[in-house]
């Protein structure tokens, strides 16, 4: 007679038991999560430039395109002291004369520009472990790099569909874990943020883009996930879904028509300007302004999510 086995529901309930109590501290007597009393004596102008401030290092993948070189400059502005911008060897090339200007206009910041194909671990890991060496601890992680494919669902191929969930998902994915494992290390906590789209929340028009849309989702997913699991550890993660942004993925006469639709469609009647998002970067990237959020996802579509 064989032995009783144990029911899918009990084993269940038995794995919660052991993981919720690890994924959840106390936080009164966690010094990662705990609020951060303002120092006496501040001025109010001085209490308002403290609370948005950004302090420490940040990697920004796909830091050399149109976003991501608006979300660094927001970074620097804000009080950042290193960026390690993470892209492919075409794109840091045509921005050299944009990062040549960051580094010009904040020159007591340290900047590293790194080729990095953020669908190879072993790349990521050689990356991180020279911002560590160049810079010293990461505290922040964004990640811009993402990839877009406007193909009829009968028609992508599986090479298609697995290099746009590569880029997006897991190469989100990958950076996070190698940082989180870093910052865990160094013990003072962190922020990452991913960055979404409203195609991760709706179907985009007119344009059939299936792949990008589920890999978007997926990211919303995984914020929330590690949000779950790495708070207790200070690392807050977040998520921005940017709607149409007026960047030069989205220019050319073969768009227009396209445009014209996504203006027709949003309350603001346009598309949006890589600088609208640096409001929100700097927000969630703050250790005080961004305190108590992790998990959050926030879109910035001008309205367009409302129809």
């Amino acid at each position: 007679m064989s032995a009783p086995t144990e029911s899918p529901l009990v084993a269940r309930d038995a794995l919660a038991k052991r993981t919720i109590p690890e994924m959840v501290l106390s936080q009164a007597s966690n010094p990662l999560t705990a609020p951060i009393p303002s120092p006496e004596g501040l001025t109010p102008a001085e209490r308002a430039i403290r609370r948005f401030s950004v302090t420490g290092n940040a990697i920004v993948t796909g830091g050399a395109g149109h976003l991501g070189l608006a979300a660094v400059q927001g970074l620097l502005e804000h009080g950042a002291t290193g960026i390690a911008v993470f892209d492919l060897p075409a794109t840091l090339v045509s921005a050299q004369a944009e990062i040549r200007k960051l580094q010009t206009e904040f020159p007591q910041a340290r900047f590293i520009a790194l080729e990095v194909d953020i669908t190879d671990e072993n790349a990521i890991d050689k990356a991180i472990q020279e911002v560590k060496s160049t810079l010293g601890a990461i505290d922040m992680l964004l990640c811009f790099a993402g990839v877009v494919a406007n193909t009829h669902s009968v028609d992508v191929t599986p090479a298609e569909w697995k290099r746009v969930l590569e880029i997006n998902t897991t190469g989100s994915w990958l950076c996070a874990q190698a940082v989180a494992k870093q910052m865990i290390a160094h013990g003072h906590g962190g922020s990452i943020l991913f960055i979404s789209s409203i195609a991760g929340h709706s179907i985009l028009y007119p344009q059939p883009q299936v792949a990008y849309n589920v890999s978007k989702a997926g990211v919303l997913h995984l914020t929330r996930c590690l949000a779950a699991e790495w708070a207790r550890y200070g690392i807050r993660v977040n998520c921005i879904s940017p709607g149409y942004m007026d960047t030069i993925l989205n220019t050319g006469d073969s768009l227009a028509p396209a445009r014209k639709i996504w203006a027709d469609r949003n309350p603001m009647g346009r598309m949006g300007q890589p600088d609208e998002l640096t409001g929100v970067v700097i927000l969630l990237c703050s250790r005080l302004a961004g305190r108590y959020i992790t998990g959050e996802n926030i879109t910035i579509d001008g309205g367009g999510n409302v129809f």
